[in-house]
């Protein structure tokens, strides 16, 4: 589990085909004084494991599936990359819960300065306008961001001058690539008030005063 605060920005030194996937070598600086191999590094949001140190870099492996789905299958040696490592228990959630784990990939359209802030606004897949919510929280490569405003097929954010320069956001053109997480307590309520198992559309749960009364929240 992760919170959405960078660390650091690392930097793609190679990558290699590997099983179909890729193995990835990233450049690292500080973070990996305390990183061992079997650890948990997000890497632009996406939760990889640490098979490899050396010094001043870590290697992980991508599955093909990771790679078809997220912005790791296009990035070449040179890009700068958002590290997190993973949240220990007793830490601070800073951010939001972040699971490492993509839900799609969207475009930044546009970006902007308003005052002191960075406007950024993206294009989201269809199947994300759900848990889209103004001051909702999303994952951007794996910075923890509030929803500042939605639009038609997307939606935009608001960087503190803090945030641009320390994350691989600041730098982000227009038309590239983003990999989004959606809010993890959205998916698990939007699950748990659906059908359940053989109830068919209109039995399954609805959030009424009722359900809520039934369920001892009221």
């Amino acid at each position: 589990m992760f919170t959405g605060l960078v660390e650091e920005m690392g930097r793609l030194q190679a990558r290699e085909s590997f099983r179909g996937g890729a193995r990835l070598v990233i450049a690292a600086g500080p973070l990996l004084e305390e990183v061992n191999i079997g650890d948990s590094i997000a890497v632009n949001g996406v939760c990889l494991t640490v098979t490899e140190l050396a010094a001043g870099t870590f290697t992980a492996e991508v599955m093909p599936e990771t790679l078809r789905k997220t912005n790791l299958g296009t990035i070449t040696p040179g890009e700068p990359l958002n590290l997190e490592r993973a949240l220990p228990l007793g830490g601070r959630l800073g951010g939001h819960l972040v699971s490492g784990h993509i839900d799609a990939t969207g475009t930044l359209v546009q970006r902007y300065p308003e005052g002191n802030a960075l406007i950024l606004r993206f294009r989201a897949p269809p199947e994300l306008d759900r848990y889209l919510i103004p001051k909702g929280s999303i994952a951007v490569d794996g910075v923890s961001l509030t929803i500042a405003g939605l639009s038609p097929g997307g939606f935009s954010v608001s960087l503190i001058p803090h945030s641009a320069a320390q994350t691989t956001l600041g730098q982000k053109k227009i038309g590239e690539t983003v990999n989004l997480e959606v809010d993890l307590i959205g998916k698990y309520v939007e699950k748990l008030l659906g059908p359940s198992p053989g109830r068919d559309q209109e039995s399954g749960r609805k959030l009424t005063a009722t359900f809520l009364k039934e369920n001892g929240y009221i």
